[in-house]
């Protein structure tokens, strides 16, 4: 893939390397986002993902390689970036002792926006979530889902250019996640606003224009949500054994690399005839107890990146 022209990139990251002492926690990371994609950085818990979007930025800084953001590098022109980009982190940056319209006039200050758009754009949000009639009760006094839509507020208050969602909808029950998500499609298609997302509820990843796995700090594989389902296989098998590790070893010289889950061994297969799998019940010694197979999907994609067999 030829990279996009530099005026067109709302993200570059060239050989980025962070170092917690003797942890290496980003591994010389290229990672290229154009402006206006919707972008998810995926990868098991510890692979660098919030580490990269905290050098993105500009709340670390980098210890090799270089970045950029809208064309300001990140350690050169760690003002200018700041102005670029929305932040939703894992943990809520509200403070629960001010009130809502408090949180969010406090957040419009920081990047100097007038005391009148501060209160307008503080309007249609809380409308847009419901919050409108909650605009004078302290944060602390917010539901869960109430305060992470607030935080999506406070993140999106000055109008950024790119958004970066670490883990925005943990631990929210569905019905507030589709609202956010909902917010974040619509603000998108208004403003053609840049989002980095990630997230470990792989169907949020599934909208993403495109997708990248990352482990042990370093990027194994990216590409189109549907690109990765299809790079996957046609099929995933499992097969439900009283000895699924023997039958791992078994079966992997013929049906190739297995994905062990407890008792159940998790195969890729691309040949349309996989019926005649159903055969496998049959096998002297085979101990098996069920065979099903379905179409593979992202958590398949992420199980299988995860123990590097993809």
């Amino acid at each position: 893939m030829s990279p996009a022209p530099a005026e067109l990139l709302a993200v570059k990251a060239s050989g980025l390397v962070k170092r917690y002492g003797d942890v290496l926690a980003v591994d010389r990371l290229d990672l290229e986002i154009p402006t206006g994609q919707f972008f998810g950085l995926l990868g098991p818990n510890g692979s660098g993902k919030t580490s990269t979007i905290h050098m993105l930025a500009t709340l670390i800084r980098p210890s090799g390689g270089s970045a950029s953001v809208y064309g300001h590098d990140v350690v050169r022109d760690a003002v200018r970036t700041r102005a670029s980009i929305g932040l939703v982190f894992q943990e809520s940056a509200l403070d629960r002792t001010l009130s809502v319209a408090e949180n969010l006039r406090f957040a419009g200050l920081l990047y100097n926006l007038p005391a009148r758009i501060i209160e307008q754009r503080c309007a249609e949000l809380l409308e847009l979530f419901g919050l409108a009639d909650k605009r004078n009760r302290p944060v602390g006094s917010l539901s869960g889902g109430m305060r992470r839509a607030l935080d999506i507020v406070r993140g999106v208050i000055h109008h950024p250019k790119i958004l970066f969602l670490d883990e925005p909808t943990i631990g929210l029950d569905l019905p507030n996640r589709r609202k956010i998500w909902r917010f974040i499609e619509n603000l998108r298609a208004h403003t053609g606003m840049t989002v980095l997302l990630t997230t470990h509820y792989l169907e949020e990843a599934d909208a993403c224009d495109r997708v990248a796995f990352i482990k042990g700090g370093k990027l194994v594989k990216s590409g189109s949500p549907a690109e990765m389902v299809a790079g996957l296989g046609r099929y995933i098998v499992e097969i439900e054994s009283s000895d699924a590790k023997a039958l791992a070893q078994r079966l992997e010289p013929t049906l190739g690399a297995c994905l062990l889950d407890g008792d159940v061994a998790n195969f890729r297969y691309a040949d349309e005839d996989v019926v005649r799998l159903a055969g496998l019940h049959s096998e002297p010694g085979a101990h098996i107890r069920a065979v099903r197979w379905r179409e593979p999907n992202l958590n398949d994609v992420f199980l299988w990146v995860a123990e590097g067999k993809a």
